[in-house]
């Protein structure tokens, strides 16, 4: 079997040709990977970055998280899948037992394990998984559009975390990676007053005014921006950093307005200085961090705007590429691209 490996806490990964073949174990199904997509999470893997080491990959491990794909094997104890399904996988298991996962929110939980970081994850032929973080897709979904579930629905948990406080508000969003673009999209969606979009990079700058919302480079500009549009409101509403950029969080702190949200969604790769007094307490500003997504909440809401017709996502897909391909799709992710596919059956 062929699959992408990432062996040694160092740079880059390993494409293989004669894996081990998954088998389906008690709670277990093998899913036939029909694409699955990169984030940046996997180029933090790849370069193996200190944000990568944070989450204590279990080494060697079949890297990817983010897929869909045919399930071709059940294991002893399932009972709610069979062959032939289709899957969208979640990409966190949580242990089921802490505090966290016992009062609902288990997409806390410390103990989570992490698919394609502490078990073999999706850039693969095939993939075994737990039957629980299995998600069946509607006929009409295709595989493809399955593979952008997971992604999509950390966007719509920024968006709940928000109180989906976006309806008739001035939005910010830094970073038009695809999380950063659905969460533009369904403020626009959900009625936003206005969506700023905030990217350095100008092919995805393009890609986010095709949304019908302003487009800005980082700078002083973005402030003044949103304070023009707002009017005596005195900034923005709610702000969302999804780029992970350390630079990118403390300028929405000034872009937003008093008693305003920023959501933080990106991982920076360093410390952040945040000003607490200037920044936070004289303003009264509430800075709500997420996680992936709320267990299973998001996914029933994500599925349910999907299902509506609401929200399309194959939109976000630019490139496909084979499992061989794997140090051009990781150059992707910085470069003109949004949602970067690898489709197993290709090659």
């Amino acid at each position: 079997m062929r699959a992408v490996v990432k062996a040694a806490a160092a740079k880059g990964v390993e494409y293989i040709a004669d894996a081990p073949e998954p088998k389906a174990g008690d709670g277990t199904v093998v899913v036939e990977v029909a694409a699955a997509s990169l984030c940046g999470t996997d180029r933090e893997c790849y370069e193996w970055s200190p944000a990568a080491q944070a989450f204590n990959l279990g080494l060697p491990v079949v890297l990817g998280h983010e897929a869909a794909g045919t399930i071709v094997e059940v294991g002893a104890g399932v009972e709610n899948l069979r062959v032939g399904d289709r899957v969208a996988l979640e990409s966190h298991l949580p242990c089921g037992q802490c505090f966290a996962c016992r009062t609902g929110d288990a997409h806390t939980c410390e103990r989570t394990q992490i698919l394609g970081m502490h078990f073999d994850g999706v850039f693969a032929e095939r993939v075994a998984v737990p039957h629980r973080i299995c998600v069946l897709l509607p006929e009409n979904v295709p595989l493809e559009t399955g593979a952008l579930l997971e992604s999509a629905g950390v966007a719509v948990h920024a968006v709940q975390r928000a109180g989906y406080s976006v309806a008739g508000r001035g939005v910010l969003v830094s970073g038009a990676g695809p999380v950063g673009m659905v969460v533009a999209r369904l403020a626009s969606l959900m009625g936003a007053a206005y969506v700023i979009v905030i990217e350095p990079n100008p092919f995805r700058r393009a890609e986010a005014e095709r949304l019908g919302v302003i487009t800005m480079e980082p700078g002083d500009g973005v402030a003044e921006r949103s304070r023009e549009l707002s009017g005596h409101r005195g900034g923005a509403d709610v702000a969302f950093e999804c780029s992970g950029a350390a630079s990118a969080l403390p300028p929405l702190f000034d872009a937003v307005r008093r008693e305003g949200t920023v959501v933080t969604v990106g991982h920076p790769g360093r410390p952040v200085a945040i000003a607490v007094a200037a920044q936070i307490n004289k303003r009264g500003i509430t800075l709500r961090g997420i996680f992936g997504r709320r267990l299973w909440e998001t996914w029933e809401q994500t599925m349910l705007l999907l299902n509506s017709g609401r929200l399309d996502l194959d939109w976000l897909i630019t490139h496909r590429l084979r499992l061989d391909q794997v140090d051009e799709a990781i150059d992707l992710l910085t470069g003109d691209a949004c949602k970067v596919l690898l489709v197993p059956e290709q090659g």
